[in-house]
C-alpha cells in the first residue's frame, strides 16, 4: 500500500526530518529529472506515446512539473532521491 511505502522511505531515510513526495505515477524513471540548484528541487517528467491507427496517427503527451524551495539549513549537496 501507499502508506506502506511511505513508511519504508521514512525508515530508510538518514534523515526523517525533510520528506517531500511527488506522485509522477504513469512516467518511467527514466522520464523523471531532478535538479537542485539555488535553494530549490524541481521535479519533471516528460512522456509521449504516438500510434498508428487504420485511421491515422494518435500522440498522448504528458508532462509534470514540480519545484520547491529547501528548507533553512539544508546543504543541496545532501540532498538524495530515489524514484
Amino acid at each position: 500500500s501507499r502508506l506502506r511505502r511511505i513508511g519504508m522511505m521514512l525508515n530508510s531515510s538518514r534523515s526523517q526530518s525533510h520528506l517531500a513526495l511527488v506522485d509522477v505515477k504513469g512516467f518511467d524513471p527514466s522520464d523523471v529529472s531532478v535538479i537542485v540548484r539555488d535553494g530549490r528541487v524541481t521535479v519533471s517528467a516528460e512522456h509521449k506515446e504516438e500510434h498508428n491507427t487504420a485511421l491515422g496517427k494518435t500522440c498522448n503527451y504528458r508532462k509534470l512539473m514540480k519545484e520547491f524551495s529547501l528548507p533553512p539549513g539544508v546543504d543541496e549537496d545532501e540532498v538524495t532521491y530515489s524514484v
